[in-house]
């Protein structure tokens, strides 16, 4: 399979409080949207509650232990199960959240587009801690969103 993260972060690295997002900045939710679009989503449980429901055009995969499956939803028990089911082996999975299921899939993935938010907010969830070293970095774009400055980076393992 070919695990890509897609993620917005801030300054040191934050990505969520109480369960949702920081920022909702339109332009980047319409990147998310336009690469996750006909494509695997895969998320821990409670990224998947705070969806509020599912998304179009995406098949919802969670990883958890005690989230029940419904019947638009696989759950898988464990990373190890989500990593050897071999109806994904030739699939694009965007990794969406939440921390953990960042850490525990980023050594698996080889692509990663991260949105780079230029402010520092409170949060209680943080996108792991990678070396720079390892990935190739291509700035795709910078922006301005009302008071806010971002700029988007592809990240490809070396």
């Amino acid at each position: 399979m070919n695990l890509i993260i897609i993620a917005a972060v801030g300054k040191n690295n934050e990505l969520g409080l109480n369960n949702e997002l920081i920022w909702r900045i339109k332009e980047d939710l319409q990147f998310f949207k336009e690469k996750t679009t006909n494509h695997f989503i895969v998320m821990g449980k409670n990224t998947f509650l705070s969806l509020h429901g599912l998304l179009p055009n995406r098949k919802h995969l969670v990883i958890s232990s005690t989230f029940k499956e419904t019947e638009n939803v696989k759950v898988y028990r464990s990373i190890d199960e989500f990593l050897n089911d071999e109806t994904l082996k030739d699939e694009q999975v965007y990794v969406i959240g939440g921390a953990s299921i960042y850490k525990e899939l980023l050594e698996y993935t080889n692509l990663m587009y991260l949105t780079l938010i230029d402010e520092e907010s409170t949060a209680d969830a943080f996108f792991p801690f990678f070396d720079k070293e390892e990935w190739y970095e291509e700035l795709l774009g910078e922006y301005n969103d009302k008071y806010l400055s971002y700029k988007r980076v592809l990240y490809k393992r070396k």
